[in-house]
């Protein structure tokens, strides 16, 4: 069961929002779209994901916080709580970024 969360945030806190959800390391997918629901930018987050291999990516997520308009960040995580078989749900979280 997928859950949808909202949060509102600037341009210029797009990276650091990226990178803090990288950190929190139950992300496994984040998209970036833009206000159309157009994806800019989508990418997957695996278990042991080292900065230096995300290093591309940050610099593409910084160059589309740099455009003037709003966005939404998606963000599928893994969720701790698991059902009767072990499997994992998912949670998305859409968070609408803008200036």
């Amino acid at each position: 069961m997928a859950k949808h969360e909202s949060f509102s945030i600037n341009g210029e806190s797009l990276l650091k929002k990226v990178k803090e959800l990288v950190e929190e390391g139950n992300v496994r997918k984040i998209t970036i779209k833009d206000k159309a629901g157009k994806e800019l930018m989508s990418f997957p987050l695996t278990v042991g994901v080292v900065g230096a291999l995300l290093a591309p990516v940050f610099a593409a997520v910084g160059a589309i916080a740099a455009l003037v308009g709003e966005y939404t960040l998606s963000v599928e995580r893994d969720d701790d709580n698991k059902t009767d078989k072990g499997d994992k749900t998912s949670t998305v979280v859409d968070i609408p970024v803008g200036s």
